[in-house]
């Protein structure tokens, strides 16, 4: 079967896209699935939180962007058992001039997804790929919506959590009506949560009034092991597997699993 391609989308810069990328993939890995992340942010945030260094990134996601590489030529595995990235390098800082005048650049990622069955991951396929975007609606984010079969929104608990959701919604909608017809919302995860502020809360109850049931039941808290883990190369995880936040990510694997066999079974 083809990988469910996942894209984490969110045009706010802070709201824990990577954090949730890197997590996810490692929790969803944990249960025995083949994880695939492109980090097509330039700052390349989820190839470091994975320990990969600058040096490493030889093939990149700029490769893949413009034709130059394979999925199974820019694939790297991790750490983290059964999950491989395809790292960033600030030359996608570049890729929109190179592909602006194009006919197919919107397509670009799509296209190098059709020679994913070339990668296997410890000997099988992949089953997700979680694609990590920039903070910006800009055209990587744009090829990642127009390759993905479904968006997950991480939304930070505060006050202008829902304006930028709606804006994001309106983006999804044009994708949807003009390039991708089977683009979907897989969920919306909140993040940050502060149980000791009342603003959260009131967040949260205002995003689930909002989106319903496309608003995950896990939230993701505030913690520090979640913020601490990149900077030693790890995900949460494999950092404090007992903390909050990793016990959350595992939570929120089971949730995602669940709605992609309830889509199945549909």
């Amino acid at each position: 079967m083809a990988p469910r391609i996942l894209t984490l989308a969110n045009q706010k810069g802070g709201v824990g896209k990577t954090t949730t990328a890197i997590n996810l993939a490692t929790a969803l890995a944990a249960v025995g699935e083949r994880v695939l992340i492109v980090d097509l942010d330039p700052q390349g945030n989820a190839s470091t939180g994975l320990g990969i260094s600058r040096t490493d990134r030889e093939i990149s996601a700029y490769d893949l962007m413009v034709g130059e590489a394979t999925v199974a030529q820019a694939a790297i595995m991790t750490s983290v058992p059964h999950v491989a990235i395809v790292p960033s390098t600030m030359d996608l800082l570049g890729v929109e001039l190179t592909i602006a005048g194009q006919a197919d650049r919107a397509f670009k990622l799509r296209n190098a997804f059709k020679g994913m069955h070339e990668l296997t991951i410890t000997g099988k396929p992949v089953s997700y790929v979680l694609i990590d975007c920039p903070p910006s609606l800009n055209l990587l984010t744009v090829n990642s919506l127009v390759a993905a079969d479904a968006v997950l929104v991480p939304l930070q608990c505060e006050f202008f959590a829902l304006e930028g959701l709606s804006q994001l919604l309106q983006t999804i909608e044009q994708i949807r009506s003009t390039l991708n017809p089977k683009l979907s919302i897989q969920g919306v995860v909140m993040t940050m949560f502060d149980k000791r502020n009342s603003l959260s809360e009131q967040v949260l109850q205002d995003v689930r009034s909002e989106m319903g049931d496309l608003v995950y039941d896990t939230v993701i808290p505030r913690n520090v092991r979640l913020a601490e883990a990149p900077s030693y190369g790890k995900p949460a995880l494999l950092y404090d597997l007992k903390s909050a936040g990793s016990q959350a990510y595992l939570r929120l694997a089971t949730e995602v699993i669940r709605r992609e066999r309830q889509l199945n079974a549909a």
